[in-house]
């Protein structure tokens, strides 16, 4: 069963570049892990959200890899100053 996420986060408006560079390294650290399958970045068009989205092979693989990402990157994902509001990550499985 594979499992995809959407995850809504909130930079400040003079952060949504350098947010969007972050999420490009931590699709970096996740295409390395075993069961990756693919991640994305979107950028809502008023520039208020940076979305990303992802696939990977099975639940066990995703908590892997962001375990990876947790453990390579740690404070450079860390939810800081930087956001206006909390990140919204919500978790999906195939049927």
């Amino acid at each position: 069963m594979s499992l995809g996420f959407v995850a809504f986060h909130y930079p400040a408006p003079e952060y949504v570049e350098e947010f969007v560079g972050r999420t490009r390294q931590v699709r970096g650290v996740l295409a390395s892990q075993p069961g990756f399958v693919r991640a994305e970045t979107w950028v809502t068009p008023e520039g208020d959200a940076v979305v990303t989205t992802g696939e990977f092979e099975s639940p066990e693989a995703f908590q892997g890899a962001f375990a990876a990402v947790a453990g390579e990157l740690g404070e450079a994902v860390a939810f800081d100053e930087r956001e206006v509001r909390p990140r919204q990550v919500h978790t999906l499985l195939s049927r």
